[in-house]
């Protein structure tokens, strides 16, 4: 299928997506080029897209550009001559050996093209502060977490998406209460009055993300969310260059299984926030029926932080559209014990020295 490169026209060095101005910049001779300057690459994959999609929609299967066995894809860097060897899922990656970014063709053809893309809008630096942020005030954590250069890899990664548009009808059936209390010289008095409350009704849901890579873990794509999908545009190979990119291998049709989990149980909280007055609500039934939905192909912006402690990997991760930053951290068991004495057992032997004082 062969690849895409980004090498700049001017000095020929290679191109990346500038996150601060959105446009591709060339790091070299300093020279911006808007995305559409590189319309025609697109222009050539929409040809051969075109007939792609249509056997696709006729086999109704997620196309593939390889035998599914094919695991490895190996490219000739334009720029140096270089072997690129990369997996069968990689969409953008970069030459190891002069940088130069390099977009396998295969992987954005026919299905496989996203139909929309967030372009990052944060750019490494801001990922290293929030690192530095998530770090601050953490008392248990190692001593040598706190030193920046401990940081082992740090990337930039278009992960794949499906979100769904979705109509959908709910019913549900509440018990609710409300009581009063009052007294006389004698006795105090409670009174409970039940209610069932009923809700039905049509809802709609846009843009709900699945995670549809099994590269990064699931938990940690969907603590990064929200997205804001109105900064969401149409797809454009440009985009990619500079960063790392993965296609979907959990096709919308599986996705949708978790999509509508996510679907229901938003909609339960939807009606259940309706019903309002009473002091106690729970849900006794209820049901969702989807009335419509589309789904589309989505790139969103991840940074992903890589390090290790004690022989342990810890990966991190920040939303590169709103900085919102994730990722667990060890514990120094010498400080954890240091403070479990300084506030738990020292407070404790004196509370109990000073009462035994007092019953004397």
């Amino acid at each position: 299928m062969g690849a895409i490169t980004f090498k700049c026209p001017n000095c020929g060095g290679a191109l990346q997506f500038d996150s601060a101005s959105q446009k591709v910049k060339c790091p070299y001779c300093g020279t911006e080029f808007e995305a559409e300057v590189f319309d025609s690459l697109d222009s050539e994959l929409d040809i051969e897209n075109t007939e792609d999609k249509l056997d696709w929609q006729k086999n109704n299967e997620v196309y593939t550009t390889e035998d599914e066995d094919a695991s490895l894809r190996i490219f000739v860097c334009e720029s140096c001559g270089g072997e690129i060897i990369t997996d069968a899922d990689t969409v953008a990656t970069s030459c190891p050996y002069c940088g130069n970014p390099v977009v396998d063709k295969g992987n954005v053809k026919g299905m496989l093209k996203p139909d929309l893309i967030i372009p990052f809008k944060l750019d490494k630096k801001a990922a290293k502060d929030k690192y530095e942020q998530h770090l601050q005030g953490k008392k248990l954590l190692p001593p040598i977490f706190k030193d920046k250069n401990h940081i082992d890899e740090i990337k930039g990664v278009y992960v794949p998406y499906w979100v769904y548009d979705v109509d959908a009808n709910a019913n549900y059936n509440f018990r609710a209460t409300t009581s009063h209390t009052w007294s006389d010289s004698s006795y105090y008095y409670t009174e409970t009055s039940y209610y069932n409350v009923y809700r039905s009704g049509n809802i709609s849901f846009n843009a709900i993300p699945v995670d549809a890579s099994t590269k990064i873990a699931g938990d940690l794509t969907e603590s990064l969310e929200p997205y804001d999908m109105k900064d969401a545009i149409p797809f454009k190979t440009a985009y990619l260059a500079g960063y790392m990119a993965d296609r979907y291998n959990i096709d919308y049709e599986e996705s949708e299984k978790r999509a509508d989990e996510r679907l229901i149980r938003s909609a339960e909280q939807a009606f259940t926030s309706t019903v309002r007055g009473y002091e106690t609500v729970s849900k006794t039934a209820g049901n969702v029926s989807i009335t419509d939905g589309i789904a589309r192909y989505v790139l969103l912006p991840i940074w992903i932080l890589n390090t290790t402690w004690n022989g342990q990997h810890y990966t991190f991760a920040m939303n590169g559209q709103t900085g919102k930053f994730v990722g667990d951290l060890p514990i120094d068991n010498g400080q954890s014990i240091k403070y479990f004495l300084l506030y738990t057992l020292i407070p404790a032997i004196i509370i109990t020295a000073v009462l035994a004082f007092v019953m004397k």
